[in-house]
C-alpha cells in the first residue's frame, strides 16, 4: 500500500493506492455516514459497484445512481439528475457521496457534493489512469456547450481510494489518455522522467511501473496544489497542454477523443510553440515519436479548422478578457504562462497541423 497526505485549505485528506481497496472499505470509510450515496458510470457499475455496495452495506444506508459513460454526461442535465437522487436517497449534511470511476464521475459526482446542501463530503474513489491528476486537487465540474469545465467549484473530497487492481480492466485508449497526464507530470519536473517515458511503449506497461508513475504524478500536483490551491499563480502550470486540447474536445464534440489523448497532443503543440516563442530547446521529435508510437488518434484533428479553434480558446477559463494566457516551457520542469496573439496561434496551429497531424 502507498499512502500520501494532501493539505488543502479546509482540510488534510489522504491519498490511498492500493490492490483490493475497494473490498475494505469499511477501514477507510466512517461509520458515522449513516447514509452513502455512490455515483458511478455504467461500464464501471457493470464491473465494480456491487463490490463497493457489499463492503458499505453492512455499517451504512447504501444508495448508488449509474450514469452513462463518456464526457458527454459532465452535463446540467445529469447534475439535475443527480441532485434528485441525493433528495431520493434523504441524504442530509452527514451524509456521504462516493464517485466511483474515472475523472468525469469524479468531476460531475464531485460538483454535486459541493452544491447539495451547499456541500457534503465525498470520497473519490478513481478507477482510471488519467483520475490520477483529476481526483486530487479539489476541482469539480461539469461542461457547457461553450468550454470544458466552464461551470464548477474547487471542493476537496476527504479521501481518494485507489484501487489498482480497477486498473487491470482499462482498454487501450483509456491508458493512453491516463499518459497524456503522466507525461505532463514529468514534462513539468523532471528530464530524466520524461525521457524514460519516451523509451516504452504502454502495451509493455507493467503495474510496479504504473504505480510508480502514478505516485510520482501525484506528488509533483500536491506540491503544486498545496502552494496555490485557487489557480492564482502556479496552479495554471498545470494546464500544460489543456488549452489546445479543451478546443479539440468541444470542436470534435465531447467523447469523440479522450480527454488525456487531447492533452498528449495539447502538449505536442505546446512543445513546438514554446520552440517559437521562447527559442526553448525541448525534445519535440522524441515528444511525436512517442506520440505515433503509442497510437495517440492525431488522424482525428485533420478536418479542425485553426481559426476554429483558436475561438474555442478564447473561451477557456484561462483565458483573461478573452486574451489567451498558455502553459510554456522555457525547459523541461521549467513551466510559464504568457500571452500568446490569435496571429501567432493560427499561424503556428497551421504549422503544426501540416508538419505533425498530416505526416
Amino acid at each position: 500500500m502507498t499512502s500520501l497526505m494532501i493539505q488543502s485549505s479546509t482540510h488534510d485528506y489522504e491519498v490511498v493506492l492500493k490492490a483490493g481497496a475497494r473490498r475494505e472499505l469499511a477501514n477507510y470509510v466512517d461509520e458515522s455516514y449513516r447514509t452513502i450515496l455512490i455515483i458511478s458510470d455504467d461500464k464501471v457499475a457493470q464491473i465494480y459497484l456491487e463490490d463497493v455496495v457489499q463492503s458499505l452495506r453492512e455499517n451504512h444506508d447504501v444508495h448508488t445512481s449509474v450514469i452513462p459513460s463518456g464526457e458527454a454526461s459532465k452535463s446540467m442535465t445529469q447534475y439535475e439528475r443527480l441532485l434528485d437522487a441525493c433528495i431520493d436517497a434523504q441524504l442530509d449534511r452527514k451524509s456521504l457521496i462516493i464517485a466511483l470511476g474515472g475523472g468525469m464521475v469524479g468531476d460531475l459526482a464531485g460538483f454535486v457534493a459541493s452544491t447539495y446542501l451547499r456541500g457534503i463530503d465525498f470520497i473519490q474513489m478513481p478507477t482510471t489512469i488519467l483520475a490520477h491528476d483529476s481526483s486530487v486537487g479539489g476541482k469539480v465540474a461539469i461542461n457547457h456547450s461553450k468550454g470544458k469545465n466552464m461551470i464548477g467549484s474547487f471542493y476537496n473530497p476527504v479521501m481518494v481510494i485507489y484501487d489498482m487492481e480497477t486498473l487491470s480492466t482499462l482498454p487501450e485508449e483509456e491508458i493512453r489518455s491516463g499518459y497524456g497526464e503522466v507525461i505532463k507530470h514529468a514534462l513539468l519536473s523532471d528530464e530524466e522522467w520524461t525521457n524514460e517515458l519516451f523509451q516504452f511503449s504502454l502495451p509493455s506497461l507493467t503495474i510496479d511501473q504504473l504505480t510508480s508513475d502514478l505516485t510520482r504524478g501525484i506528488r509533483v500536483k500536491a506540491d503544486i496544489v498545496e502552494k496555490d490551491e485557487k489557480e492564482q499563480g502556479l496552479r495554471r502550470h498545470l494546464n500544460l497542454g489543456h488549452t489546445l486540447a479543451h478546443a479539440i474536445e468541444a470542436e470534435l464534440g465531447y467523447g469523440k477523443i479522450t480527454h488525456g489523448e487531447a492533452v498528449a497532443i495539447g502538449i505536442c503543440f505546446t512543445l513546438q510553440l514554446s520552440k517559437y516563442k521562447l527559442t526553448s530547446s525541448l525534445p519535440v521529435n522524441d515528444y511525436v515519436n512517442w506520440l505515433k508510437k503509442n497510437n495517440y488518434p492525431v488522424q482525428k484533428l485533420q478536418d479542425l479548422k485553426p481559426e476554429l479553434l483558436v475561438e474555442r480558446m478564447k473561451w477557456d477559463k484561462k483565458a483573461v478578457q478573452q486574451k489567451i494566457h498558455y502553459v510554456l516551457l522555457t525547459n523541461i520542469g521549467s513551466p510559464c504562462v504568457m500571452p500568446v496573439s490569435e496571429g501567432e496561434l493560427k499561424e503556428e496551429l497551421k504549422r503544426f497541423f501540416e508538419e505533425v497531424i498530416l505526416t
